[in-house]
This record gives C-alpha cells, structure tokens and sequence, in this order.
C-alpha cells in the first residue's frame, strides 16, 4: 500500500484549489482581460494576420484569374451569339427579300393573260455583255422558247434570243442590235401614241422610242408600256418613263427618250412569258428576228425592213 507524505498531500490539495480558481476565474463573465490572456491573443491576433495577408492576397489572384477565365469564356458565347444572330438577320432578310420578289412575280403573272408564266433564275452574265445579255436556269426542256419576252418585277427586260435544254439567252432591250424592236404604247392624259422602242442611247443610258405621231401630245414623265400588238410582250407591261421629247424625221414623227423601268445592273428573278397562241418567226437565217406587223402599219417587234 503506497504511503504519502504529508507535504505531497498538501501540495496536491493546494494544487487541486488553485486549478479550481483559475477554472472559475476563466469561466467569469469578465469586461476586462488580464495581461497573460492580453498577450496571448495579441501575440495570436498578429501571428494570424501576418499569415493571412499574404494567402488572402493569393486567394484573391486565383479568384481574379478566375474571374478572368469565366469573362473571357462568357464573352466567346456572346460573340458566338452574335455572329449566329448577324446570320440568322442576314437569312431573314434575304427571305423577306425573296418573299417580297416572289409576290411581285406572282402579281405579275396574274397579269400575263394569254401567257404561261414560267420564273427563272439569272446565272451568268457576260462581262463583255453586260448590258446586252444575261443567262437565266431555264432552258428548251422547262418549255422555253425563242423571242419568247422576259420581264422582271419592276417592268420588260428583253426576250430569249438563243436556247439550250437546260439555259437561255436574254437579249437585253439595251442591246446594240439594230433589228430589236419592241411595240410600244404612250399612256398619255389625252391621247394613246403607239412607237417602236428602237436602241438606246449610251450616253444618256436610256431608251430610244420613235415612229410617235406628231400630231400627237405626249409629255415628260408620262408611262410607256409595251402595246402587244407585235406578238413577242405582253400587253401592258411597264418599260419605263418619258424624260424627254423631240422630233425626227423633219418634223414628220417624234422620239423620246424613255428611262428603263427595270434595273438591268441588279436582275436576279424574271419571268419568261410562255405565249399560248402561234407567234409567227419570220427569221432569216442570220440572226436577226421577225414577228408580226401590228395594225398601226408600223413594222412588228424584231422585225426588218
């Protein structure tokens, strides 16, 4: 049996009592600290603030370059966005575009009477012709015919003048061709004046119409449509509009200077007008087309002297 001193025993005790007071003394709701707990959170308190500078000044690089990484990848789905909205924009112009063409072209084909309407495509165009003729996608096999008229949403551009199984030729009314002549009609406020739209002139790149009865009044701005009378172009189809009046022929008959309706620089959809009725093709083995004389005694569309 193990024997304690005295002295152990009274150390021990003294030992407990002040282990009890100093627990008490802690557990106090105390205002003020003593000078051991003052030192030890102050030596604490600057121990963790100088380690904490530097790993909050690190954690916030990686939070900054983060940052950075989701703006730089949020901004690619922005770009990729907006390229993809510019394009849709882009197609849904182009198909309002095409839209609004195709209603033009349906108005026009309600207008086309005697005629099959058939639409097609402009695929090529000669540089060396430019203003003289355009390839379109129809051809002998869709129906197409020679001197068959062509004309766009805006007004008359000219008539097939060769044909393929797959393409046509159009001979634009700006052609150099002396024999391209197109039975045409003056809708003035008094009078109707027929003419032979005949050439153009390049320098004022406009229409030439002549063969106008002098006694006839027509005017700057008034409309000339095509007459039907040669048998090629349907009736009633816009060319263009006065600009300018004279006399040729000493004074025998007038001429004027017409302004195409259509723009021959941006032609994309036509319309060939397929004739139902028997056109007469008077031509002569050299190029050069004829057609009917209409009543008014003035030689037809295509036709020579």
């Amino acid at each position: 049996m193990p024997h304690f001193s005295n002295k152990k025993i009274i150390v021990l005790l003294v030992g407990t009592i002040v282990l009890v007071a100093l627990i008490s003394f802690s557990l106090r709701d105390r205002q003020n600290a003593t000078l051991p707990e003052q030192f030890i959170k102050d030596s604490v308190g600057l121990a963790q603030s100088i380690v904490a500078k530097p790993a909050n000044y690190i954690t916030n690089i990686f939070e900054n370059v983060q940052s950075l990484l989701n703006t730089y990848e949020e901004n690619q789905r922005l770009k990729t966005r907006l390229e993809d909205f510019a394009a849709l924009q882009v197609e849904v112009n182009n198909l309002k575009s095409e839209n609004e063409q195709l209603r033009d072209l349906l108005d026009h084909e309600e207008s086309l009477r005697d005629y099959e309407p058939l639409r097609a495509t402009v695929i090529a165009r000669n540089p060396d012709q430019w203003e003289e003729k355009i390839i379109i996608n129809k051809g002998s096999s869709h129906g197409v015919k020679k001197n068959m008229a062509v004309i766009t949403t805006q007004g008359l551009i000219g008539k097939i003048s060769l044909v393929t199984p797959f393409t046509s030729e159009v001979e634009l009314l700006y052609t150099n061709n002396p024999n391209f002549r197109v039975s045409a009609v003056v809708q003035s406020k008094k009078n109707v004046a027929h003419g032979l739209i005949e050439g153009y002139d390049e320098k004022r790149n406009e229409l030439i119409l002549k063969r106008i009865d002098s006694s006839l009044e027509i005017n700057k701005g008034d409309k000339v449509v095509t007459s039907g009378l040669g048998g090629i172009f349907p009736k009633g189809i816009l060319i263009g509009e006065i600009t300018e009046v004279t006399t040729e022929d000493f004074g025998l008959t007038k001429m004027a200077y017409i302004k195409p309706a259509a723009d021959f620089s941006m032609l994309e959809k036509v319309i060939i007008a397929k004739r139902s009725a028997t056109v007469i093709d008077g031509s002569d083995g050299d190029g050069t087309n004829a057609d009917l004389t209409n009543n008014t005694g003035i030689p037809g569309e295509g036709e020579e002297e």
